[in-house]
């Protein structure tokens, strides 16, 4: 991959569950997920880092992937993973990955911050992705941004 153009993609992790409704999980725990999920995968690196905020980086290939095609495989690996450990008697929670392309200058020089043109995405795990998303005021957030700047990815439980 290092001859292609890259992208870079932080997580971040919003566990806003009660407890019992899913195990709760540790940074190592959350990052391996994502590691394990996408080590098989050709022109995608994924590791842990060490960051007040971010917890996964994942470097692809702008070639292959959009930032939002590495969201939604990211998603489906999270929802494999909890469906496996959600107890028997929940109902399985809604999960969100909001990612937004940096466009404003870096907080940090620091190598495991978000740097401009790199994409952070903030994986929640809510009993209520309206609720959530409302609370955010993701609509005013994002009205002014580029729509291929931000993306919402959207897994609304099995609520039947």
């Amino acid at each position: 991959m290092s001859n292609q153009i890259q992208g870079r993609m932080l997580i971040s992790h919003n566990f806003n569950l009660s407890e019992g409704e899913l195990p709760l999980l540790n940074r190592d725990e959350f990052a391996q997920i994502f590691i394990n999920g996408l080590q098989a995968k050709d022109h995608i690196r994924c590791n842990m880092i060490e960051n007040a905020h971010w917890i996964v980086e994942i470097i692809f290939s702008i070639a292959d992937f959009s930032a939002e095609e590495i969201g939604k495989i990211c998603d489906q690996i999270l929802l494999d993973k909890r469906q496996a450990q959600k107890p028997d008697n929940q109902i399985m929670p809604d999960i969100l990955f909001l990612g937004g392309k940096k466009i404003t200058p870096a907080i940090s020089a620091s190598a495991n911050s978000l740097q401009p043109g790199e994409w952070g995405v903030d994986v929640v795990e809510t009993r209520s992705a309206s609720i959530f998303i409302s609370g955010l005021r993701w609509e005013e957030m994002i009205a002014q941004k580029p729509a291929d700047s931000i993306f919402k990815i959207e897994y609304l439980g099995d609520k039947n």
